[in-house]
């Protein structure tokens, strides 16, 4: 376990305004601060005695897959398991946690490189994504599920609501398919265009393309979940150019 750490006062100010975006009020500061710190802030202050936020990520990840899929279990009694787990992973896929990271405006408490906040790191979903798990990850350790499954589920209820009404949860590559063939003639291909994070806990960016054409792009911590990111985006494009 990290040592503890004493924010400055400054930091102090942001980490309560945070608690107070979140609902929840921490006993140790000093999980919130490196839930909150990118490994490119460590690189560039190498004297900084707080670790990443990767770990906490890690663990943020699994506690966020069991807060998502208890509440969907309790939500929906009459659900087969197979629309569960598909529910669940538009839930929690890079894009939406990313989301919930704006709604709760997370990229402006972030601790950043110099680099990585000049490139628009306070924007880009991989980066966004992983502090959100993370800062779940943190809340989980300070004051437990308890503290994590209203801060989770007031966030999931509305994007729950999105993802039935334009079935999001679906097979979107088979969707997208089936219309690019019957469209063009031409099959969708995926290409992964980069990755980021660590082993544990890679974000994956897929591109499908119809020809040479992009039509989607999307993120995931597997190449599957990245597919399919990219084809609800393709699907989207393509419903708002046939409306």
């Amino acid at each position: 376990m990290g040592a503890v750490i004493l924010p400055s006062l400054f930091l102090m100010e942001q980490l309560r305004e945070l608690e107070t975006i979140l609902g929840v009020g921490f006993g140790d500061y000093s999980l919130l601060l490196r839930a909150l710190t990118h490994r490119s802030f460590v690189n560039e202050n190498p004297d900084e005695p707080l670790e990443d936020n990767e770990r906490l990520e890690f663990l943020g990840d699994a506690v966020l897959s069991f807060v998502v899929g208890a509440f969907l279990y309790n939500r929906f009694p009459e659900k087969k398991e197979g629309e569960l787990t598909s529910l669940r992973a538009a839930l929690v896929r890079a894009e939406t946690l990313a989301q919930f990271a704006r709604q709760i405006e997370l990229g402006q408490f972030l601790r950043l490189g110099f680099g990585e906040a000049e490139n628009g790191g306070r924007e880009r979903t991989p980066l966004l994504c992983a502090a959100f798990e993370a800062v779940v990850g943190a809340v989980y350790l300070d004051r437990g599920i308890t503290a994590v499954k209203p801060l989770v589920e007031n966030l999931v209820e509305p994007a729950l609501h999105t993802i039935l009404s334009a079935s999001l949860h679906k097979d979107a590559r088979s969707e997208f398919q089936v219309w690019a063939q019957a469209t063009y003639s031409i099959t969708p291909h995926y290409k992964v265009v980069g990755t980021e994070g660590p082993d544990h806990a890679k974000t994956f960016m897929v591109q499908v393309l119809v020809g040479d054409v992009v039509w989607g792009e999307g993120a995931g911590r597997s190449k599957q979940l990245a597919s399919q990111a990219a084809a609800m985006e393709a699907m989207s494009r393509m419903e708002e150019m046939e409306a």
